[in-house]
């Protein structure tokens, strides 16, 4: 990504091991620094929202994982905190690298994903967004053009030298570990699994030695993740072991995904069995635990699809934001097809329920169940619970507020509704 301060000064070498007597800016633009980090630190909510969409945008592969963009965004917070807290208690001097924890945390995210590249683009973009709105900070500050001169010639080497020595220390973390990770068992599961999804010609009986599990028989796959990676992950564990017990398999396979991401194998059906109960039950305990269900399959292929429809559940709940804690794709299939394009699927939702996209969750939901039941009044209200005569009051309202009668278009309203039921805007 080109570097936003470019075009407006040049920069100078680091200033950092002696290279080069660091030469403190005028007093007058010493304060203004100081008044502008002070503002860095404390920024409008509706900023950072901006901040944050373009850095996702940049990188659509960051975006798509919900633990790698949350770490990204993290890590973004972080160092705009750092370089302005350094400013207002120093304004003007060199700020050294944050090898705190946000940023470092994801060389070891990326790591234990495979991947090898760094991705600056994520970081280049933060920094253009950040430069920009410092430039619009230093414009409201002061209108001298000698002041704004040496204002924003400090602050753009100090910028560009801050993160790029950040940069520096979150790629030689990455070094430190690929070389741990390298070393245990957990490299060993993990490069077999790749192996297995990629589809090379590795031969079953060795596979299935390192895993510790058969890749014969019905497979039904899950991603088990965290939303707070500094949090306990032993929760993901025990959703783990409860996934497999639902599906009838005391030992599923795990494999360490990232830091606070399992990818989950069990032998068996849950839906064969008792449904999700265990895991229902186990996962109502963990607060930020999440958990996306691919469809039970047989054989190796098998073992492929469920955990990349797993995936495609796992992305879908991040791109709609979802409040729901767990998704199985064959509930979600055709609204994960839906919204691929978020803007289609917006418009679809708006096309399609007109008035109604805003009427309350209880009569959507009545809708919903209702064309689920196949527009049948009886069983629509036995579910619901509800007096017939109700639920007939609520579906005269509903065609009121609709774009066109319930009845004429009943397939694409009870879809709309279930794409804003899985983006969090309708319960039930």
């Amino acid at each position: 990504m080109p570097n936003f301060t470019q075009s407006v000064v040049h920069f100078a070498p680091p200033l950092y091991a002696g290279e080069m007597v660091w030469q403190p800016p005028s007093q007058r633009v010493q304060d203004l620094i100081r008044q502008c980090a002070q503002i860095v630190i404390n920024p409008r909510q509706e900023w950072l929202d901006a901040f944050d969409a373009a850095v996702l945008a940049a990188s659509p592969t960051i975006a798509s994982d919900p633990e790698l963009a949350g770490a990204v965004i993290r890590s973004n917070h972080a160092n705009l905190f750092f370089w302005g807290t350094a400013n207002v208690r120093d304004p003007g001097a060199p700020v050294p690298p944050n090898t705190g924890p946000e940023p470092l945390s994801i060389a070891r995210e990326l790591v234990r994903r495979g991947v090898t590249e760094f991705p600056l683009d994520a970081y280049r973009v933060g920094e253009g967004v950040a430069w920009r709105r410092l430039m619009e900070i230093a414009f409201e500050l002061t209108s001298d053009p000698a002041e704004l001169h040496e204002m924003l010639d400090v602050c753009s080497q100090s910028i560009s030298t801050f993160v790029d020595t950040t940069l520096a220390g979150i790629a030689a973390q990455i070094d430190l570990e690929r070389d741990d990770l390298t070393r245990g068992t957990h490299a060993e599961r993990r490069e077999t699994v790749a192996l297995l999804l990629e589809g090379a010609p590795i031969p079953r009986q060795r596979a299935e030695a390192r895993l510790g599990h058969a890749l014969t028989g019905v497979h039904t796959a899950s991603v088990i993740w965290s939303e707070d990676p500094g949090g306990d992950m032993s929760g993901l564990d025990r959703a783990a072991e409860a996934f497999g017990q639902d599906c009838g398999d005391p030992r599923p396979l795990s494999v360490l995904a990232s830091t606070a991401t399992r990818w989950v194998w069990a032998a068996g059906n849950a839906d064969l069995q008792h449904g999700f109960e265990a895991l229902t039950r186990v996962a109502g305990d963990l607060d930020g635990v999440r958990i996306a269900v691919g469809p039970a399959a047989q054989g190796l292929d098998g073992f492929r699809r469920s955990h990349f429809d797993a995936i495609t559940t796992q992305q879908m709940m991040a791109r709609l934001h979802s409040t729901q804690q767990i998704a199985r794709f064959t509930d979600v299939e055709l609204i994960a097809l839906i919204t691929a394009e978020p803007d289609r699927a917006a418009e679809f939702v708006s096309h399609n329920l007109g008035a109604f996209e805003t009427a309350d969750t209880e009569m959507q939901a009545t809708v919903r169940v209702f064309v689920h039941e196949q527009c049948n009044a009886s069983r629509a209200a036995t579910r619901l619970y509800l007096h017939r005569n109700t639920l007939l009051r609520r579906l005269a309202r509903a065609d009121e507020l609709l774009p066109r009668p319930l009845a004429e278009n009943s397939v694409a309203v009870a879809v709309a509704l279930d794409v804003l039921r899985w983006r969090g805007d309708a319960t039930g």
